[in-house]
């Protein structure tokens, strides 16, 4: 390992991280194949194991620590396998510490690919694949960054514990609510499920997903005697659910709303999000499925929202031939509630730096989406700065997602900044070869 005087260290490891575009291709390529889709969620135990392999070179220990199946599974369809999140520490860590959060999970591929989805391709500065922006891509940035400290022999500021934790992307208890609430959480958190964007997160809302099962009797199409249409029978459901979306959507939060809304505020949100009942024209349908994803704002109280959905599903179906109606909470996010800090005005300069934000550019938004933040926060963790590499049309959760080389580059430099001992905000970054700066890049 090189000897690098400290006062050229940064601006070394800058142009290091710039210049380290082959490894960090190698090590996201690893990532996206590793096939970690929510549902079903079979390949943590995988994922840990490769995380295991590219870190230990750096001096990092490992725990695994495992989500009890009788918190996480929600019946059929809720999921499969494991739950292991890994904590990656190094044992003779002295200094404060910093806690890197990353979602393991992906959403799964689904259809319209032009490309493999699990397969790491590349079409000039993009790269493609699933979880390359949402959020491997972030894993891949922090390998460059730590690999950039050893060769550089760079003193940190924090002590980075690095958690790789399960079902973000769905499902009643992520991982990253477990480790908090068994107090496995240290020090402040650096959340990468964020954007490439001048940003300080002023928090989000929560989100419930609840699965609505209508069941009946079943008979023939062309003579049902005594049976019932399941699907029939929930017109009247669907009807009153739409009608509950047209109300819930005139409430406003006072979070801050995004940009790209042009002052409009933010608001609550019904979606009906999957229905599917009956399997061929001779038959009745007995049972019709109904998913309903609601998004409160802060504002809102979780049990308020729950009571005025069973409501709304109770008054449509008074009258109804059904013989059941049940129903079943298959996910949860808890909202975020400001989550500014001390440090935060430390991870806006090194994300200036790294990225070439102007720094006069930053502004506080909050966003309609979810995070598994609300649960830390409740579990005592305030405090959650927030980074990531999705933008505006990199396709997250769609076919051909991506993200570019650039913004890997320039999240590895705002992670080394912020972790190193050299970085004073106050200095202003030199336009050195390896900068985003001197790329021109926005």
């Amino acid at each position: 390992m090189a000897t690098v005087l400290s006062a050229d260290r940064l601006s070394v490891a800058r142009d290091a991280i710039a210049l380290d575009e082959k490894a960090i291709i190698a090590d996201l390529a690893r990532l996206i194949a590793t096939d970690t889709s929510f549902p079903p969620g079979e390949g943590y135990g995988s994922f840990a194991d490769l995380m295991e392999k590219l870190l230990a070179p750096f001096g990092f220990g490992f725990r695994r620590v495992a989500v009890p199946k009788s918190l996480w599974f929600a019946g059929a369809g809720s999921g499969d396998g494991e739950r292991i999140n890994l904590i990656a520490e190094r044992p003779a860590a002295t200094k404060e510490v910093c806690s890197l959060y990353y979602h393991v999970d992906t959403v799964p591929p689904g259809a319209g690919w032009t490309r493999p989805a699990l397969e790491l391709s590349r079409d000039g500065r993009r790269l493609y694949g699933r979880g390359t922006a949402d959020m491997k891509g972030t894993i891949a940035s922090t390998l460059a960054a730590l690999r950039a400290v050893e060769r550089t022999g760079m003193t940190l500021r924090f002590d980075p514990v690095l958690l790789f934790c399960t079902d973000e992307e769905g499902g009643l208890y992520p991982g990253v609510r477990y480790l908090a609430e068994q107090q496995m959480l240290r020090g402040h958190l650096l959340n990468f499920n964020g954007g490439a964007a001048p940003r300080i997160w002023a928090g989000c809302f929560g989100s419930i997903d609840l699965m609505i099962r209508v069941c009946s009797r079943g008979g023939h199409s062309g003579d049902p005697g005594s049976g019932v249409n399941a699907l029939e029978e929930a017109i009247p459901l669907l009807q009153a659910l739409e009608e509950l979306k047209r109300r819930v959507q005139l409430r406003q939060s006072a979070m801050p709303s995004p940009p790209h809304f042009e002052g409009r505020p933010l608001t609550a949100l019904l979606t009906i999000a999957a229905a599917s009942g009956g399997q061929k024209g001779s038959s009745l349908p007995t049972r019709f499925d109904i998913l309903v994803n609601r998004r409160y704002a802060p504002e809102e109280d979780f049990e308020a929202v729950c009571a005025e959905l069973e409501g709304t599903i109770a008054q449509a179906m008074k009258n109804s031939r059904a013989t059941k109606v049940e129903t079943r909470m298959s996910g949860h996010l808890a909202p975020v509630s400001d989550p500014t800090g001390p440090h935060w005005p430390r991870w806006q300069a090194a994300l200036a730096q790294g990225f070439g934000f102007d720094p006069a550019s930053f502004r506080p938004w909050g966003s309609s989406t979810s995070s598994d933040m609300g649960w830390v926060q409740r579990a005592g963790v305030k405090e959650i700065l927030l980074g990531g590499l999705t933008r505006p049309g990199c396709n997250a959760h769609a076919p051909d997602e991506f993200t570019t080389v650039d913004d890997v580059v320039a999240l590895a430099q705002s992670i080394l900044l912020y972790l190193s001992a050299d970085f004073n905000p106050a200095t202003p970054p030199s336009k050195r070869a390896g900068t985003p700066e001197a790329r021109g890049r926005p």
